[in-house]
């Protein structure tokens, strides 16, 4: 081949070569680049459907006795501190009774002397009636008139009748007496059930003054029975149709973050509360499980509950996140392009839902929809092979 015309064959090529590298670059700056999206596997595991509180609830005690003594008084012993741990009858708190103690001790004292009354009238009664017996029998030989036995039955049954009153006499020292000791306790304030000493106000030489009708005052002892807790929650009145006693849930705490308490549905309010116009609710009280868990729990600790309608187990399912309108979520395929489908949902909860048609395992959906550029049809690829790209 002539040497003249074989290099210009090559520099024709060179030129060729150079027009099509500019035109690839050209193309490859010009062209967009990959959205950065981060994904989710479709795969099988556990869909619920959930009911939620609408507002903060709060941890409960069975039992919360706020005690107060029915009078009035200056306080003479407070036995207790706040904090502190009693027993069921334990003394708690006691008013000044003086004048009631002594009224007491003279309610005793008129008592031993009834006893003492009766034991008088009762051996002369029946002194009378053996002196009775015995005219009788000297009537009947003649010795006495009718009359005499006449007068000696009538002095027995006098003195069985004053046996009889001095009786009563008894009964009532008794009476006063339950009446001294009724008006002493209601000057002493005993723990109905154990528990723990939640709040005290007043102390010794304080005077207390019970709560007028309609006007409540602070307790005097706020005592608590730590023992038994569960957590009383506002739930949506629509939710609240869904709902059963017995449903299983779960108790979640913010002094406890990454940790959930098994529990469930023990009580449904019978009354819807409106204290906000646009927010009626329904209270609803939710039991631990395992009443040991809780015993370490503060009563008053904010706490939510998410009491379990439904639950089905090893269904496929994508996150919550991924949903569009219409049921419809982006899936990345394997060439890098964004496909719309339109699948069928479930059960659905915040976290998960249920795919019954519309998407196979191992499937991955895009579950940062809210990302500038993320629709169908665009070309992406995983946040952590992006990463992972530029990295190098």
């Amino acid at each position: 081949m002539n040497p003249l015309r074989s290099s210009r064959l090559l520099g024709r090529l060179l030129i060729v070569l150079l027009v099509a590298a500019a035109a690839f670059a050209v193309w490859q700056s010009t062209r967009p680049k990959p959205v950065a999206v981060t994904v989710a596997a479709v795969a099988p595991g556990r869909v619920e459907n959930t009911v939620a509180n609408t507002r903060a609830g709060s941890v409960a005690a069975c039992r919360r006795a706020k005690l107060a003594p029915p009078l009035g008084g200056r306080i003479d012993k407070l036995a207790v501190r706040e904090g502190d741990r009693v027993q069921a009858g334990q003394l708690l708190l006691e008013l000044w009774n003086d004048d009631l103690v002594a009224r007491e001790r003279v309610a005793r004292e008129q008592l031993q002397t009834a006893r003492s009354h009766v034991n008088e009238a009762c051996l002369v009664a029946g002194a009378a009636a053996r002196e009775a017996v015995r005219t009788r029998q000297l009537r009947d030989k003649g010795f006495v008139s009718e009359e005499r036995v006449d007068r000696a039955e009538s002095d027995a049954q006098a003195r069985q009748a004053a046996c009889e009153s001095a009786r009563t006499q008894v009964a009532e020292a008794n009476a006063r007496i339950s009446a001294s000791r009724a008006d002493t306790a209601r000057t002493v304030v005993r723990a109905p059930f154990a528990g723990i000493v939640a709040e005290i106000n007043g102390e010794v030489g304080e005077f207390l003054t019970p709560s007028p009708p309609g006007i409540p005052t602070l307790p005097a002892i706020d005592l608590i029975d730590d023992s038994c807790l569960y957590v009383s929650a506002p739930i949506d009145e629509v939710d609240a149709a869904r709902l059963k006693v017995g449903m299983s849930g779960r108790i979640t705490l913010d002094a406890y973050r990454g940790r959930s308490f098994a529990g469930k549905l023990r009580r449904i309010a019978p009354y819807v509360l409106a204290l906000e116009k646009q927010a009626r609710t329904v209270e609803v009280e939710v039991e631990f499980d395992v009443p040991g868990e809780a015993r370490h729990l503060l009563v008053g600790y904010s706490a939510d509950v998410e009491v379990i309608v439904a639950a089905r187990e090893d269904v496929l399912r994508v996150p919550t996140s991924a949903l569009m309108p219409g049921n419809r979520v982006l899936v990345l395929g394997e060439e890098g392009r964004l496909e719309e489908r339109v699948i069928e949902v479930g059960l659905s909860n915040w976290e998960f839902s249920e795919v019954r048609k519309g998407l196979e395992r191992g499937a991955h959906v895009v579950t940062s929809l809210e990302r500038a550029g993320v629709k169908a049809g665009a070309h992406a690829t995983e946040e952590a092979r992006a990463s992972n790209a530029a990295g190098k």
